[in-house]
């Protein structure tokens, strides 16, 4: 399948050939859930945690005799019956990430990117070079081109206007093409790719 190539003035200027293996690939639904829930699980810190009887500050000396106070029979100023004492069950440091395979990985990324080129929503571009790094000129590209709304933006690590001018917009998201997950295709309408990391992006995702 062949998709046109167009430049930042939205003026077509050659086409492209898309793998079948790639940009043909059956829509998975339940797969590409999957690996979103994973990519959020693996964004989560796991670093809440509260104190035990054994880590609050506090004497272990018990503080009555056992018998014949009239008191219920009480060990330690620790206890978790006792104000600042210790917690139970409380939350304690974990790694909340899911285990997903490396091939169940790609063969989502794969199906969500089909289905963007089926809605339409996948353009590609000669090359995502600005000329200055600002918000306004990559906006006002972006609309010349049609795209409204949120879109992830794929180019090099390294594209500098790029970076500085996507990220004063919420809307748009610029990453390498190494690091596209099927989290940010999914959450955004539009798929904005440059020639040059559509290549590498198929490279990866064809082997």
């Amino acid at each position: 399948m062949k998709v046109a190539i167009r430049n930042l003035n939205n003026q077509p200027v050659g086409e492209i050939e898309l793998p079948e293996a790639v940009f043909g690939y059956e829509y998975k639904e339940h797969l590409i859930h999957l690996a979103v829930k994973s990519y959020l699980a693996g964004r989560r810190r796991g670093t809440a945690k509260t104190k035990v009887r054994g880590e609050v500050s506090g004497s272990g000396k018990k503080l009555w005799r056992q018998k014949g106070t009239g008191r219920a029979r009480m060990g330690s100023l620790r206890s978790p019956v006792w104000r600042k004492g210790g917690t139970v069950h409380g939350p304690q440091p974990r790694d909340y990430s899911d285990g997903l395979s490396a091939g169940e990985k790609k063969n989502a990324l794969k199906s969500a990117l089909s289905r963007k080129l089926a809605d339409e929503r996948l353009v590609v571009l000669d090359r995502l070079e600005l000329e200055s790094p600002k918000t306004r000129e990559l906006a006002a590209a972006m609309a010349g081109l049609g795209i409204a709304g949120k879109a992830l933006l794929v180019d090099r690590w390294d594209n500098e206007e790029l970076q500085l001018a996507s990220r004063n917009n919420p809307a748009l998201k610029a990453v390498d093409a190494l690091g596209v997950n099927v989290y940010d295709v999914v959450d955004r309408s539009f798929f904005v790719v440059s020639e040059p990391a559509l290549r590498r992006l198929m490279e990866v995702l064809a082997s």
